[in-house]
């Protein structure tokens, strides 16, 4: 019994106990009594002075911290926008007093913004940069200079400095970007002009703009200068900047700088030259960025060393706000903008990716944080001190100024008229009490590994909703773990105490900087520390997230483990080496004990495992143009072109010389290309006459076969597209027979009886009697997607086609490709077929009779391709699927799957695909077109008078009758990653590649043991560009090459490391002769070796 007693009582102080702990978040909000920080950025519209007449009305604050009187604790200030600045003395314990008055830092000008503390006369003492927008003329906005005196007071120094800048400031940033030792300045405007009158057709990015633009002024002696127009710094009026930050993105030791700009202009990545000047190059290294690009920071998410970007948007996480909040434009207005020089944008938070050459890839979606809503400061640090940097994005506007409602209520006839004869008088502080306000959740995302993160707001105590702005994180009770304070709009600053300490009790190190003359706090500097199993690079700079600026130290989360190495190299490249580091302390770094000698350059790569032999293999045009037409104007609902999947590659020796030649086929009107390979390795074009004058089509599949038996090989070619204004001629499949050196005839009598829009032509002799037969798989019905086109097996009758397929096979759904392959080693040629929507089917031979065998189970998905290698050296064949990847908004479980349903819902003769999808934050699916094209699809839907608010909560089941929801062809998408079907003896398991490998679409496949190891290593492309905006492009991928390592596992190479970085959409990859040839959209062809 006592036994029992003590059981049970060591139970209940457990389970007390662990209650306890799950009851203490990692974050811990302090109120105002607990700290003696009563901020609030309080703002208040008036009839002259709104959102309406100042867009930037509800951009908030900043704050900046740092310690200003050197007694080793943070001290805080926070910028204003209608009221005085405020500046917190840290008393210690998390007790702060407020000293604003006494050092005289409130502030005399109008519409405070960014602020940060730097050293900027190189005194010792942390001075403060103030930002400022002005009024609403623009009067009084020059920027303030508090230089510290070292006694708690301040004397403002702006004009005397030359850094009283007079325009829209947002932001800057202090670091030496010529190397001469001093700091020098990055001020961040935003323009004048209002954005709606933006003409896109003129680029006007090199046309200066003397009142705003952004500014790079050097220290000449204590003194600025404006050095941007030599400096190679764009200053003009279309610079809507919101973000700054600075980091060595290309491993050189130089500072480059990242700017986020709203509205059309893209954002700019300036590439340090070591010379005073810049080389601005975003758009040859990101393929896209954020359209309403915010906060910004710079850190390395991944532990390779190289550091990543990461920008903030205005996507909302849940189909409500997303279908009630967010406007995408149409895709003709997109393509507008591109060719009027504007670059790609998506509404999204954009993670770009660093290659290590400062090369990027987006990946947010994939790494789950793309959608934060109305999103500005974005902080990477690590929340746990475990080693890996998480993301803090502060989130919300006190106006839902985006709603579709209030829209389309200022869109109204009674208000515009209003607005058009009485604009004087028009009261647009009463119009704002019609937008709705709705405080939202900051977002927190734990670094997961693997380039995944996860959403953990409410469980890391971050939860309460919000208008934050401006952000910073900094170690306020210096406990080793970093704290978190944050600017509101019109409500109460957040400050968080972070309890990691005792809740983790991991190890850290905190670094401080004692720099050399004329940077007293180090700034610039990089610390790399390695530890038992891992690798981190931070550098020292202070601007992060938006409008704020954190200390200049460095605090690195060690996790449970110790420091082998610690190494810093300062600006000016001397460096210093340390061992047997103590943790858990402060660390300073002293310049003067640095080494004399600047740092090794890097040393001479490794030899990449492929080379680019593009321009001595091709002897000609091998360039795939594309037809300009619009899929989405005659099918409003379908989220990506049909009509841009071309183009495919036939290889087979056409002039009977015992060498492989290919076909490039091509697209509507741009003929297919017959290319003879020569002795030496290289192509010239072949005699392609007879493709010349069939170039009418748009050819999409074909492959080389002897199909009459001469002992050559003649050629089949199949056509497609999604055009809809084309005659069905344009679809039929095409032979050309061969006159055994390489010259094509067609032979319209011997044709197939086959129309329709054709994917995939895949031969075998499947019944072995000596002749050629092929499957002919069908990609859709053009015009009409959803419904299923007819595909075909067509057996060789002596010259003869004649359709074979059963049921099964001929309505089998959306084919995008398909493969012969002896699945069950029984001799004969079995059939895999895949496609969107689809499952992985598989069509067993039975003596010449195929028929469906069996489909892998939770296998739909959209499937792109298929290839077959034995990977695992077993004997049978394994199958390698491309599929859509998760880099994108659409994800799918067999718990949780996509869905499609078809039907003529409005009754107009045509069918309609209603696409569901769960958004991020949602848990049950809604449709995922936009209110504008559901209804612009289905004028009959505008009867219903649906209003945004009701749209937005409406599931597919509740926007049409229920005959009609009932009757609807229903399909499902279970899986959209790339993988690998392996094959044990005819029993077939579905594993997923490495992350990697999903960033991206999938067309191209090569399997071969590239490195001569004895392990079958994958190379994968891809990329997708015909895409909605709402749906956003996929093309963060350049090649992914795949290691095998044995045991079914490969692990990803660099694309420093393969040789292969390449842009562009790949549709398809071959390897034959010893070279890779890979076949681009409306691109030319590239061959690597």
């Amino acid at each position: 019994m006592r036994a029992i007693f003590f059981s049970l009582f060591i139970s209940v102080q457990f389970f007390s106990c662990q209650q306890t702990v799950e009851k203490q978040k990692l974050f811990e909000l302090k109120s105002a009594e607990e700290t003696g920080i009563d901020f609030i950025n309080e703002v208040k519209e008036t009839k002259e002075f709104n959102i309406h007449t100042y867009r930037n009305f509800y951009n908030g604050g900043g704050v900046a911290v740092g310690d200003i009187n050197n007694d080793g604790l943070p001290d805080i200030y926070f910028t204003s926008n209608q009221h005085e600045n405020k500046l917190y003395l840290n008393k210690g314990n998390f007790q702060f007093e407020d000293i604003t008055s006494t050092a005289g830092v409130g502030g005399k000008k109008e519409w405070s913004t960014g602020v940060v503390m730097a050293d900027i006369n190189d005194d010792g003492f942390l001075d403060i940069y103030v930002c400022n927008s002005g009024g609403l003329e623009g009067q009084n906005k020059e920027n303030e200079v508090f230089i510290n005196n070292g006694d708690l007071t301040f004397s403002e120094k702006g004009k005397v400095l030359n850094l009283d800048n007079i325009g829209y400031t947002t932001h800057a940033a202090f670091f030496d970007y010529d190397q001469d030792g001093d700091l020098d300045c990055y001020i961040l405007n935003n323009s004048f002009k209002d954005p709606s009158k933006i003409e896109l057709y003129k680029s006007m990015r090199d046309q200066p703009d003397e009142a705003g633009g952004d500014r790079l002024m050097r220290n000449d002696n204590g003194i600025f200068t404006d050095a941007s127009a030599e400096a190679g710094i764009y200053s003009s009026e279309i610079g809507f900047g919101l973000g700054v930050a600075i980091g060595d993105l290309n491993q050189d030791n130089l500072p480059d700088i990242y700017i986020s700009n709203d509205f059309w202009e893209r954002d700019y990545l300036y590439l340090n030259n070591g010379d005073g000047t810049f080389n601005e190059d975003l758009t040859n290294r990101i393929n896209y960025t954020s359209v309403s690009s915010m906060g910004a920071d710079i850190a390395d998410i991944n532990g390779d060393g190289f550091p990543e970007i990461f920008t903030t948007d205005m996507l909302a996480g849940d189909n409500y706000r997303i279908k009630s909040m967010v406007n995408f434009d149409p895709f003709h207005l997109e393509d507008l903008k591109y060719r009027a020089n504007y670059h790609y944008q998506m509404i999204q938070n954009c993670l770009h990716l660093n290659d290590g050459d400062a090369n990027f890839q987006e990946i947010a979606l994939l790494s789950g944080v793309a959608a934060t809503d109305w999103s500005w400061g974005a902080l990477l640090f690590d929340f746990q001190n475990d080693g890996t940097k998480d993301i803090f994005v502060a989130n919300g506007i006190n106006k839902d100024i985006m709603s579709g409602d209030f829209r389309d209520f200022m869109s109204s006839s009674d208000i515009q008229k209003e607005l058009a004869t009485s604009p004087e008088t028009f009261d647009f502080a009463a119009l704002s009490e019609q937008i709705p306000s709705n405080p939202l959740k900051n977002v927190a995302y734990l670094n997961q590994g693997n380039l995944k993160f996860s959403n953990a707001t409410d469980s890391l105590g971050l939860g309460t909703p919000s208008f934050s702005n401006g952000s910073v994180y900094a170690d306020l009770d210096n406990d080793g773990d970093l704290d978190l304070v944050v600017n509101n709009v019109n409500m109460p600053s957040f400050v968080y105490q972070n309890n990691a300490e005792t809740l983790y009790k991991n190890n850290y190190l905190k670094v401080s900087f004692k720099g050399p003359k004329g940077n007293s706090k180090g700034l610039g500097a990089k610390v790399t520390i390695k530890t038992p199993t891992s690798m981190q690079v931070m550098e020292n700079y202070m601007n992060r997230g938006f409008e704020s600026s954190i200390e200049p130290s460095l605090i690195f989360g060690l996790g449970k483990e110790s420091i082998n190495e610690l190494k810093v190299v300062w600006p000016d490249g001397k460096s210093q080496k340390l061992t047997n580091v103590q943790i858990n302390q402060t660390l300073e770094l002293d310049y003067s004990q640095a080494n004399e000698s600047i740092i090794p350059k890097n040393e001479a790569p490794a030899k990449p495992w492929f080379t680019d032999i593009t321009k001595e293999t091709i002897r000609g045009n091998a360039t795939h143009l594309e037809n300009r037409y619009n899929d989405f104007d005659q099918e409003i609902l379908l989220t990506n072109m049909l009509s841009t999947e071309g183009p495919r590659l036939i290889v087979g020796d056409a002039n009977s010389d015992g060498l492989d030649d290919f076909i490039l086929l091509g697209a509507k009107d741009d003929p297919d290309k017959l290319f003879l390979q020569s002795k030496d390795g290289s192509f010239k074009p072949g005699n392609s006459k007879a493709f010349l004058n069939d170039k009418a089509f748009e050819s999409t599949c074909g492959s080389f076969l002897d199909y009459d038996m001469d002992g050559d090989l003649d050629v089949l070619i199949g056509a497609g597209g999604n055009q809809t204004n084309v005659e069905k001629i344009n679809f039929i499949v095409r032979l050309y027979t061969n006159d055994g050196k390489g010259n094509f005839t067609v032979s319209p009598s011997k044709i197939p009886p086959a129309i329709g829009n054709f994917s995939t032509l895949e031969v075998s002799d499947y019944d072995k009697d000596g002749d050629p037969d092929f499957f002919l798989g069908a990609r859709t019905v053009p015009g009409n997607y959803g419904l299923g086109p007819k595909s075909f097996l067509f057996r060789n009758d002596a010259g003869t086609w004649t359709d074979v397929a059963t049921d099964d096979l001929g309505n089998i759904g959306m084919v995008t490709d398909a493969i012969w392959e002896d699945c069950d080693q029984d001799g004969d040629m079995d059939l895999i077929v895949v496609g969107e929507w689809m499952g992985i089917h598989i069509f067993r031979n039975n003596g010449g009779i195929i028929s469906m065998s069996e489909t892998i189970p939770n296998s739909t998905g959209w499937w792109t391709r298929i290839e077959s290698q034995d990977l695992d050296g077993d004997g049978d064949m394994d199958f390698i699927l491309g599929n859509w990847g998760e880099n994108s908004k659409f994800k799918a479980s067999t718990t949780n799957p996509l869905s499609l349903y078809v039907n003529d819902f409005d009754d107009n003769g045509k069918s309609e695909a209603i696409l569901n999808w769960t958004a991020p934050l949602d848990t049950q699916s809604f449709p995922f077109a936009s209110k504008m094209d559901i209804t612009m699809q289905m004028p009959s839907l505008k009867r219903k008078n649906l209003k945004y608010d009701q749209f937005g909560r409406m599931k597919y089941q509740e926007l049409f009758e229920t005959d009609k929801v009932n009757k609807a062809k229903a399909f499902k998408a279970e899986n959209l990653n790339t993988g690998i079907l392996w094959n044990d003896g005819g029993k077939f398991t579905f594993k997923a590649l490495p992350v990697e490998a999903q960033v991206s679409p999938v067309f191209g496949i090569i399997a071969k043991d590239f490195n001569k190891d004895g392990n079958i290593d994958i190379w994968l492309g891809g990329n997708f560009y015909g895409l909605k905006p709402q749906v956003g492009r996929h093309d963060a991928s350049k090649g992914v090459l795949l290691k095998g390592t044995g045991n079914h596992g490969f692990e990803a190479v660099s694309t420093k490391e393969s040789g292969i970085s390449i842009t562009g959409q790949v549709r398809d990859a071959l390897s034959f002769g010893g070279k890779i040839f890979i076949a681009r959209n409306n691109a030319s062809m590239v061959v690597f070796e």
